[in-house]
């Protein structure tokens, strides 16, 4: 635990005092999303949830390596384990996307990479976006939707289906214009009245690629939570 929370100290001093970072959003808050890091960034997040959504206590790095590729490692202490995921964009220019990749790989655990199709129809402020995920011996279907009021806040919905996954709701706040925050609530599907709590910290640092891109809330990524991993 005293490590868990010297990231957050570090992670917190970082959006106080690094000058050469930019904030995105850790996924809409349970599902994969077909937005792309940009180029060159490399987000550290820390994540805290309910230990029946996924790992409590999770860290994780996503590097943007390319235009249309990304690559994530999370790191879980409760139990011990890495789990890997990458995503690559077949459709990149907005409002139109589209993307593959595979998720939850986790070797310690002995999870087999989950692979999924995403597509995503991304206006100014409504983002919508719809795709499937082959889960051990399931085909899923994903839905999610954001509000972006502006650069600074965002609200989010999303579903997965499967018993062990969830419906959430929550919202982004960019703090600083490198850091942020994801609060969310999530209500199981195989039992609705029951409520999770969940909440990932990120920090973002730009080192190639256009340095003076705007930045506005955006998704990501691999799965911000790993439900199905820890039950």
């Amino acid at each position: 635990m005293r490590s868990i929370v010297g990231v957050g100290l570090t992670i917190l001093f970082l959006a106080t005092t690094t000058p050469f970072a930019r904030a995105t959003t850790k996924g809409l808050s349970q599902i994969v999303t077909p937005d792309l890091q940009d180029e060159g960034d490399l987000s550290t997040s820390l994540q805290i949830q309910d230990k029946r959504i996924a790992n409590p206590y999770e860290l994780q790095a996503e590097l943007g390596l390319t235009k249309w590729a990304e690559v994530a490692v999370f790191q879980g202490f409760d139990p011990n384990e890495e789990i890997f995921a990458t995503e690559i964009g077949l459709l990149t220019k907005e409002p139109y996307l589209l993307s593959i990749g595979f998720t939850n790989w986790s070797p310690r655990q002995h999870v087999d990479p989950q692979p999924y199709v995403e597509a995503g129809y991304y206006l100014e402020h409504n983002k919508f976006i719809v795709g499937g995920i082959h889960a051990g011996y399931k085909n899923e279907a994903i839905l999610g939707y954001a509000y972006d009021f502006n650069k600074q806040w965002r609200v989010q919905v999303d579903f997965q289906t499967g018993k062990e996954n969830s419906s959430t709701i929550g919202f982004t706040w960019n703090i600083t214009p490198d850091f942020q925050m994801n609060p969310a609530i999530y209500f199981a599907n195989y039992h609705p009245d029951r409520i999770m709590g969940y909440v990932v910290f990120t920090y973002t640092f730009h080192f190639w690629g256009d340095k003076g891109k705007d930045k506005s809330p955006r998704d990501n990524d691999e799965k911000a939570a790993i439900p199905g991993l820890a039950k």
